[in-house]
């Protein structure tokens, strides 16, 4: 049986997912603003210390201060540690529950705090998790529940991206690509709506100048494309490094005995020397990127900067900080591209005016093999550079990145840190005895398409509601046949959803 469906839900979603947009879109924007000119202030103040002496104890007490404050944040709602991506995923998986309102201000303030002195630390994982918490709070005000719940809180997260980069598409393909992990209509379109009117109030504060503003010359030539090669497996090879070492760092910082939430001292006083010395190279490195052409061909500065930006920033993530590793990555991609481009114009392989090209290319194949998300990597930097000119190169650096960390057995960096979460198993007890919604989308393929539902095996604890083919809903029989591209709606118990969702993946993907 069939019957076609007014999609009022998916309506009502979308109006709400716009109103999220604009709430998340003033506050990220506060937040991005904030930090720019704590930033400036904190530059000038370095280059201030070389030559007074007052100056230099009062930022070291400053410092200190602002750094004790950002651990009492921590402390007190250790949810706001890091990027915040993981624990968004972890939300919308119904593996921990988080407090809206806690995580919002004291991400908001601890973020700007831990982010404007300088550290190698990125606004965009933040303000994602300050979407998620306006959405989760605006979920609450609206008493939604269940799987509506979620893509507001998901709508939220889009909108932060949005904000943070000016990037929309970017912001929602990355909801779904690596957070969300599920391209139903419902999630997308409100995704959508919210990271556009997020990006509107993103552009009346910035403006429409593109975040990275990278000139250049001329498209790179087809005959070139081998230098791609190379590069992703470069990048690819230290995509792999990034993961492993970030990995380690709360290990490794578990070894100076400093209890975890006053570890973000330990960057926040060493930033002191680094933005004495290189007050031109600390933050998140958007101002690198852009003028990364533009200092010369020192193969020794280049190296070094390389060094500098990687060492640090595992020493500002790991510390558990409230910053993000996105702008950071895109960094350390833009640098090693043109490490590549200045080597390969000394040999002589490369004219020096696609330098600019391969800086452009480096961002997006280091983070599509690190956060193994290919498509919003080059949607990203498509966006944030503002030129659709550099599609294919870009599609094919982060595929063959990506195929290099596949192959080294490398999982996407925020799935891994997710893993390292201490979630709350008295919160999955706690909400055991509610029922969810999980949607699940049967690919082409898949060793359940053609058959019955009475034939296929599927976990006993859940209630199929409904199937989706296109536009029409079929209310499910024993006789109602599954086929690719149908989407199959459950009703789960909402304790055991991150381990049913595993179970009917494996089911509807397992080999004959």
């Amino acid at each position: 049986m069939k019957v076609v469906v007014a999609d009022n839900d998916k309506l009502k979603l979308t109006l709400e997912g716009v109103i999220v947009g604009i709430l998340t879109g003033a506050v990220v924007s506060s937040f991005r603003w904030s930090i720019g000119k704590l930033l400036t202030i904190f530059q000038g103040a370095y280059v201030t210390a070389r030559h007074n002496i007052i100056i230099l104890v009062a930022l070291l007490v400053l410092l200190a201060v602002m750094g004790i404050l950002v651990a009492l944040f921590l402390k007190k709602e250790p949810d706001i540690s890091g990027s915040g991506i993981p624990q968004v995923e972890a939300q919308l998986a119904g593996e921990m529950e988080m407090k809206w309102w806690s995580v919002l201000w004291r991400k908001f303030v601890g973020g700007i705090l831990s982010i404007g002195p300088g550290l190698f630390l990125g606004r965009e994982g933040p303000s994602i998790q300050l979407g998620s918490a306006i959405g989760q709070g605006f979920s609450e005000l609206t008493k939604e529940t269940g799987v509506f719940r979620r893509v507001l809180i998901a709508s939220g997260a889009a909108g932060g991206l949005a904000a943070a980069f000016n990037a929309p598409i970017a912001g929602s393909m990355f909801v779904l690509e690596e957070i969300y992990h599920n391209f139903s209509p419902l999630v997308w379109v409100t995704a959508l709506a919210s990271a556009v009117s997020s990006n509107l109030i993103a552009l009346y504060v910035f403006g429409l100048k593109p975040v990275l503003d990278i000139p250049y010359k001329q498209s790179m030539p087809v005959g070139m494309y081998w230098h791609l090669i190379i590069l992703g497996i470069i990048l690819g090879l230290m995509g792999r490094l990034y993961q492993i070492v970030l990995l380690a760092m709360p290990s490794w910082y578990e070894k100076t005995r400093i209890p975890r939430y006053l570890q973000g001292l330990v960057p926040m006083i060493l930033i002191l020397p680094i933005g004495m010395m290189f007050p031109q190279l600390i933050g998140g490195g958007n101002s690198i990127i852009t003028s990364l052409n533009g200092w010369g061909s020192s193969m020794t500065f280049l190296l070094g900067l390389l060094a500098l930006r990687f060492i640090f920033s595992m020493i500002s993530y790991g510390s558990g900080l409230p910053g993000g590793i996105f702008l950071p990555i895109l960094n350390l991609g833009a640098i090693i591209g043109a490490i590549y481009a200045v080597f390969m114009h000394q040999m002589g392989l490369l004219p020096a005016g696609f330098e600019s090209n391969l800086i452009i290319f480096s961002m997006a194949g280091y983070f599509a093999c690190i956060g193994k998300a290919p498509f919003t990597a080059i949607i990203l930097v498509t966006e944030m550079v503002g030129s659709l000119q550099h599609l294919m190169p870009l599609a094919v650096l982060s595929l063959i990145a990506y195929i290099v960390v596949d192959i080294l057995n490398g999982a996407p960096i925020y799935e891994s840190l997710k893993e390292g979460l201490n979630i709350n198993s008295n919160y999955l007890n706690r909400v055991s005895k509610y029922n969810d919604r999980l949607e699940m989308p049967i690919f082409e393929g898949s060793t359940i398409d053609g058959k019955y539902i009475r034939d296929i095996p599927f976990p006993k604890d859940i209630l199929i509601i409904a199937i989706y083919r296109g536009e029409t809903q079929i209310i499910p029989k024993g006789d109602t046949v599954i086929k690719a591209g149908d989407r199959i709606v459950m009703m789960v118990n909402a304790a055991k959803r991150v381990k049913i969702r595993n179970e009917i993946n494996h089911l509807i993907n397992e080999i004959d």
